[in-house]
């Protein structure tokens, strides 16, 4: 596989890291949205919604510039993609309205604060789901005649994008369960380790079934991943998952709070070097490739200067967040 370093294969790392940066940072804090049926009290509600409260509202600037860089860098792509994901991006919008409005209101009310966490919990699960769906519904491809989407109203919805948000579902709840394993203590840390337990199994068997339906979908896929020399590098990701996933099993058996988050992330990562090989260097699975879909060079460039200065500034500011709210949360205090 060969990369041609050009302003086109610069932004399309760009549009990859910012949209890898949102997963892996809404992610967990859509997952403990997930996870909030099992915890029905509401002393352990308040404790994990003030472990994400300081952080969860910008770690949604990362999809902001993953879909703002999309229109602005490769806007064929973008003028091509959104008819055909309309109903999975609707949903997504409104499923991080709802938990975002619940999120405030639910602190503000002693009567209506069970229907407050009905909608943080219905929409985490729905924009989750309408995320997973969404990349489901790309990775099959979609159908382009010329340079305009060709397809109908429900092309999005099929077996495949449906395993997909399901899959989705399970990686959040795990990265959901780690992160309480590391930002809590006593009865509500032990039961988030059992519940990462749970999920990571589901999510290793989902990591499965998503690797074995994929080369399906297209003989491109089948030739990138297992045609020859391309397969000593792709064999890569699987070993680096197999190692990973003995390493997350170690540290959730010895109780090493910090460690469950961190490798739980790294099979994000891994998952997320899957899906660049099998589409790199298309952006529209094979109809679209990131040059085809590039705007001019000219304007690429005039934005490359913009977001040179700006990726320092979001991440300088995310860490400091983190860093002011690290630590684990104690009941009696919270940022509400």
């Amino acid at each position: 596989m060969n990369v041609a370093v050009d302003l086109a294969t610069v932004w399309a790392f760009i549009i990859a890291f910012a949209v890898f940066v949102y997963v892996v940072m809404d992610g967990f804090d859509l997952g403990l949205g997930i996870l909030f049926p099992l915890f029905p009290e509401k002393r352990d509600r308040d404790i994990i919604m003030n472990s994400v409260a300081p952080v969860w509202d910008g770690n949604e600037t990362w999809l902001v510039l993953g879909g703002g860089g999309l229109m602005a860098a490769f806007p064929l792509a973008y003028a091509v993609l959104m008819p055909a994901l309309y109903t999975p991006m609707i949903a997504m919008l409104l499923g991080l309205v709802f938990r975002g409005v619940a999120f405030e209101f639910r602190w503000r009310t002693t009567k209506a604060r069970n229907r407050w966490d009905i909608a943080f919990f219905g929409g985490s699960l729905l924009a989750t789901l309408a995320q997973g769906i969404a990349l489901g519904a790309i990775l099959q491809g979609v159908h382009v005649e010329g340079r305009s989407y060709a397809g109908g109203w429900w092309d999005w919805l099929t077996p495949f994008s449906i395993l997909t948000g399901i899959s989705l579902v399970i990686g959040y709840s795990l990265l959901g369960a780690t992160w309480l394993v590391m930002k809590t203590e006593g009865e509500l840390r032990d039961r988030a380790y059992h519940l990462s337990w749970i999920f990571l199994l589901a999510m290793l068997g989902a990591i499965g079934a998503v690797s074995i339906a994929t080369p399906f979908l297209h003989v491109q896929y089948t030739q990138r991943w297992f045609a020859w020399p391309n397969v000593l590098l792709t064999a890569q990701v699987p070993i680096s998952v197999a190692a990973i996933t003995a390493l997350l099993l170690r540290s959730l058996a010895n109780k090493y709070d910090y460690q469950p988050f961190f490798l739980a992330l790294a099979l994000f990562a891994l998952s997320y070097a899957g899906l660049g090989i099998s589409m790199y260097p298309y952006i529209v699975p094979q109809s679209i490739t990131i040059w085809q879909a590039a705007a001019p060079e000219n304007s690429q460039l005039f934005m490359l200067v913009g977001v040179a200065g700006l990726i320092p500034l979001i991440l300088g500011y995310t860490a400091w967040a983190y860093w002011v709210f690290r630590g684990k949360v104690k009941p009696e205090s919270g940022y509400h």
